[in-house]
C-alpha cells in the first residue's frame, strides 16, 4: 500500500494527541483505575481501532483493511501474555495502585518508540531478503511449541530481573516511592525511584513479547504501516485491557496454551508462504477460533473448580452439596455403585 510521509505524520499527530488528551486531561491527576474506567477506555481504544480499519476499508481497499484486522487480533491476543507478567511485576515490586497507570503510559510509551525500531528493521529485511521470513516463521514455530510445554507459565520474581539488576548496577534507586516521581536530585546527584525502577521492566518486557508478535505480524502483512499501526491500537489498548483483567487473569487457564497454537499456526503459515499462501480470511478465522475455544474452556474450567471448591467447603461444615441429592434415584435410595 503506497502511503504518502504525511500519512505517517497524520497518524503519528492523531495518536499523540489522543494520548496528550488521556494523562494531560482525563488521567492528569493519579488515581486507582476503576473496573468501570478500564471498561471504558477499552471500548474507546477498540472502537478507534475499528474506526481506523474501516477508513483504511475505504481509502485502500478490503485486503488492506483484512490485513490491520488480523494483525490487530493477532497482536492483541498475543499481548494478553503481557498482562500476566505485568501482574507479576506489579506484586513484586509492590506498586501502588494509583501509580500503576502512569507507570504502564509512559513504560508503554517507550516500547512503542522501540518497536517502531523493530519493524522498519524487520520491514527492511523482508522487503531485500526475502528468506527472512522463513527464520520469522521457523523461531514462531519454536516459540509457540515452547510456550505449550510451559506448563508453569511466568513463576519469576520480576524484581530480581535481569532488567532490574543491570539496571541498579547502572544508577542509584532509592529504597522508597517518591509520590509518582521517576526521577530525583539527592545529595546534589540525579538517583532513580523505584518507580524508574518498574517503568524500565515494562519496558524490556514489552520488547522481548515483540520478538514474537512483531514477526507473527509479517506472516499476515508486509506493508510497514499497516504492521506499525496495527501494533500501535493494539499495545496502546493493553493498559485498559490489563486493569479489565488484572483480577481475573488467572481464570483463563487454557490462554498460552490458544497462544501458543496460534504461533504455531502463524509460523507454519510463513514456512508454507511460497509453497501455498493461506488467504487473510481463513487465517482471521482461525486465530479468532482458536483464541475463543481458549476462553470457553477457560471458563468452562473455573466453573467446575468453583463448584469443587464449593463442595469440598460444605463437606467440611458438615452439609450435604445439592449435586448429591441430584445424583440420587428418584425414589430417594442412592444410585447402584454409592
Amino acid at each position: 500500500m503506497d502511503v504518502s510521509l504525511w500519512f505517517w505524520a497524520l497518524f503519528l499527530l492523531f495518536i499523540a494527541g489522543v494520548l496528550a488528551l488521556d494523562l494531560g486531561v482525563f488521567n492528569r491527576t493519579p488515581h486507582t483505575v476503576t473496573l468501570k474506567e478500564a471498561a471504558l477506555w477499552s471500548g474507546a481504544w477498540v472502537s478507534l481501532s475499528l474506526l481506523f480499519n474501516l477508513g483504511l476499508y475505504f481509502y485502500a481497499g478490503s485486503e488492506p483493511a483484512l490485513q490491520f484486522l488480523t494483525g490487530y487480533l493477532v497482536e492483541k491476543s498475543l499481548a494478553v501474555d503481557n498482562i500476566f507478567v505485568f501482574v507479576l511485576i506489579f506484586t513484586a515490586f509492590t506498586v501502588p495502585g494509583v501509580y500503576q497507570h502512569r507507570v504502564l503510559f509512559w513504560g508503554i510509551i517507550g516500547a512503542l518508540v522501540l518497536r517502531g525500531a523493530l519493524i522498519l528493521s524487520g520491514s527492511y529485511l523482508v522487503e531485500h531478503f526475502h528468506w527472512v521470513l522463513y527464520i520469522f516463521g521457523a523461531f514462531l514455530l519454536f516459540t509457540g511449541i515452547k510456550l505449550f510445554r510451559d506448563r508453569h507459565g511466568h513463576d519469576e520474581d520480576m524484581s530480581e530481573s535481569l532488567a532490574a539488576r543491570l539496571l541498579r548496577r547502572v544508577m542509584p534507586v532509592t529504597d522508597e516511592y517518591r509520590g509518582h516521581r521517576f526521577m530525583l536530585r539527592d545529595a546534589g546527584r540525579w538517583v532513580a525511584t523505584p518507580l524508574f525502577l518498574v517503568m524500565s521492566v515494562v519496558i524490556v518486557t514489552d520488547i522481548v513479547f515483540a520478538v514474537d508478535s512483531i514477526p507473527a505480524i509479517f506472516a499476515i502483512s508486509q506493508d510497514p504501516f499497516i504492521v506499525f499501526t496495527s501494533n500501535v491500537f493494539a499495545v496502546l489498548g493493553l493498559r485498559s485491557m490489563y486493569f479489565l483483567l488484572a483480577d481475573v487473569i488467572q481464570r483463563f487457564y487454557f490462554l498460552r496454551h490458544g497462544l501458543s497454537v496460534i504461533l504455531v499456526f502463524i509460523g507454519a503459515k510463513m514456512l508454507l508462504l511460497d509453497l501455498y499462501k493461506i488467504p487473510i480470511a481463513a487465517s482471521l478465522g482461525v486465530i479468532v477460533a482458536i483464541f475463543a475455544v481458549a476462553i470457553a474452556a477457560s471458563l468452562r474450567r473455573s466453573r467446575r473448580l468453583a463448584l469443587l471448591e464449593a463442595f469440598q467447603t460444605e463437606t467440611l461444615v458438615g452439609q450435604r452439596h445439592p449435586l448429591a441429592d441430584a445424583r440420587r434415584a428418584p425414589t430417594g435410595l442412592p444410585i447402584e455403585g454409592e
